[in-house]
């Protein structure tokens, strides 16, 4: 079976990162590292915590199904005479009785809870997953915001820098007072969308500390920086990786695996249950007895469940069973096409992304800046108009926020890879 093939060949490919000591992390002067954030939200994120309750819980509720259901003893104060309550009875008898199962339907029963419980444990690795590529993201986003501010500064002081330019050309009558002018307003607009952006940062780190489980406004202090790095593995290796990695592929197998169990419990339904029991007689008069001498008894019962009305139940439950392994089934090769469908379009993406930012970053953002440097110049010596120069400031300004976000891009692409697979991507 496809299912089985792919659980007996997939190993658990989410590590958990080892926790560290809050207090060391906490106290880490350079800041916090993308690892220490990881390990922290796993440790104290609500939602991984409650998947791991749940697998815990999962898992307790497997030994049970091999426990028979509780023995029933009957104690009988029979004919007495006078009232019902141990006085002068004419006959005591003791009865212990103990249903069963047929043989193999509790085992059957422990390995459908088994993986369940199994199940339960891929939710709570995914859920892990999920977190830890969510503190990846809003990490890089806080770094792509910073990077962004330091942009919007030095905007500021490049327009600062054509705003004096421009103020001495005026005062040299060798331009109107609409480049200065216009040079203010390019100055108080670039200022407004630095504190957008400073804005932006905040409430960045903000969502990163609610992953973190921390006050929304406590401090966030982080250490590396974005690096533009390329994805070397084929696209067939990808895919290949998340068959046997991802953990929704896994859950449907055991899925599969499970509705397989329930059909052969389904089946065995026609095989009879049965009960067996024990009774004490004591009998108080000899008259009562079988016989005179004879005043005790001792007998050994059996019984069946007769499957009289199987065409109502039974054949139902079968049918019923097999539809739903014929869904499990058509589940897993629905996640096995999406998968592979997700992990193209997202290579797809991450490699123009990085396509992109590599173009911005040894190409465009150096003529965009060499170009502003000698507008700047040229508008010094009235060979170029203020229209042109704004156009080449602008021009660099919007190469080097192109990069930050085709880098950011391909990070988040990157991220994502891994959130689909289901694991981080090997080097090679």
């Amino acid at each position: 079976m496809k299912g089985k093939r792919i659980i007996s060949t997939a190993a658990l490919a989410l590590t958990l990162v080892l926790m560290a000591p809050l207090h060391r992390i906490w106290a880490a002067e350079a800041g916090l590292t993308i690892s220490q954030l990881v390990a922290i939200a796993l440790q104290a994120n609500p939602q991984v915590r409650a998947a791991r309750a749940r697998w815990y819980w999962a898992a307790h509720s497997v030994k049970q199904n091999y426990a028979p259901a509780d023995p029933v003893f009957t104690f009988l104060n029979e004919d007495s005479p006078y009232n019902p309550f141990f006085v002068k009875p004419t006959l005591q008898s003791f009865q212990v009785a103990q249903a069963l199962q047929f043989p193999g339907k509790g085992y059957l029963q422990a390995q459908a809870a088994s993986r369940t419980a199994d199940i339960a444990r891929l939710v709570y690795v995914a859920a892990a997953r999920d977190v830890r590529a969510q503190v990846e993201i809003s990490y890089y986003q806080v770094l792509l915001d910073s990077a962004l501010v330091q942009v919007a500064k030095d905007n500021v002081n490049n327009l600062t820098q054509v705003l004096n330019v421009a103020q001495v050309a005026y005062a040299a009558s060798q331009v109107t007072q609409t480049d200065f002018v216009n040079a203010e307003f390019a100055l108080a607009a670039a200022q407004q969308a630095q504190r957008q952006l400073e804005l932006n940062l905040g409430n960045d780190k903000t969502t990163l500390n609610q992953l973190l489980y921390r006050r929304p406004d406590e401090p966030l202090q982080l250490s590396g920086g974005l690096k533009l790095a390329g994805i070397e593995i084929s696209l067939d290796r990808l895919i290949e990786l998340a068959r046997i990695s991802r953990q929704e592929i896994l859950e449907a197998a055991l899925a599969e695996r499970r509705s397989e169990t329930a059909l052969t419990l389904a089946k065995l339904e026609y095989a009879p249950d049965y009960a067996i029991g024990y009774t004490f007689d004591h009998y108080l008069f000899a008259t009562a007895g079988p016989a005179p001498t004879f005043l005790q008894d001792h007998t050994i019962s059996i019984g069946f469940n007769v499957p009289i009305f199987f065409w109502l139940k039974q054949r139902e439950d079968n049918t019923r069973a097999q539809y739903d392994l014929q869904a499990a089934r058509e589940d897993l090769d629905s996640v096995l096409s999406q998968t592979a469908a997700q992990v193209t379009n997202l290579y797809r993406q991450a490699q123009f992304g990085y396509a992109t930012a590599k173009l911005y970053r040894d190409t465009l953002i150096p003529l965009a800046r060499q170009a502003f440097a000698v507008a700047l110049v040229s508008y010094t010596g009235g060979k170029v108009d203020f229209v042109t120069l704004i156009n080449t400031f602008r021009q660099q300004s919007d190469a080097r926020v192109a990069y930050l976000q085709a880098l950011n891009q391909v990070l988040a692409g990157r991220v994502a890879l891994e959130q689909t697979i289901g694991r981080p991507l090997p080097e090679k």
